[in-house]
């Protein structure tokens, strides 16, 4: 069987690009990171730790976590409307990194590797904050906005992978998977 150890509802629906053959579940893992780590290895450290409570004989699991990252610091997702609107404002003008990492797993083997798109946002107004946060949409994404929605209108451009934006890197976690058992 294979497991999606992710309640999050781009990436199963990212994962049916793929196949429509999957469960999805996650566990309350602890997601503290090590002091001093770099945004790439954040991202593939958690998708370890989220794989890990399920594998078992006869799965294959996937892992993943996304963070976005601007000069090296992680932004996550957002507290309240107010931190939205600060991380907003400070991607604002700015090309920043999106990090997914993924974990593939069974008993016998495992591959973790990550995943670096570039995004470049337009400059914005305070008014362009505010309507964007009043959607509601920023408050549960990592560095408060989602590009497959209103987010998209505050992109100029971005450089990679669109999908490990939205946070699951399909094209290349098809070809890892070829390796398991599908």
């Amino acid at each position: 069987m294979l497991i999606l150890a992710s309640q999050s509802p781009r990436r199963r629906e990212l994962l049916k690009l793929i196949t429509e053959d999957f469960v999805a579940t996650a566990a309350d893992v602890d997601e503290t990171l090590p002091e001093g780590v770099r945004p790439d290895e954040a991202v593939q450290y958690l998708s370890k730790i989220k794989a890990a409570p399920f594998i078992k004989d006869g799965d294959t699991v996937i892992g993943a976590d996304t963070v976005v990252s601007l000069d090296g610091i992680i932004l996550g997702k957002p507290q309240d409307e107010q931190d939205a609107a600060r991380m907003l404002r400070l991607l604002s003008g700015r090309c920043h990194s999106v990090f997914t990492g993924v974990t593939v797993a069974t008993p016998e083997k495992s591959t973790t590797f990550c995943v670096e798109t570039k995004v470049q946002f337009f400059p914005l107004t305070d008014r362009e904050i505010e309507r964007y946060v009043l959607t509601g949409e920023p408050l549960d994404k990592a560095g408060a906005y989602g590009i497959q929605g209103y987010g998209s209108l505050l992109v100029e451009k971005i450089d990679g992978d669109y999908f490990n934006v939205v946070g699951l890197p399909v094209s290349k976690l098809v070809r890892i998977l070829s390796n398991f058992t599908l």
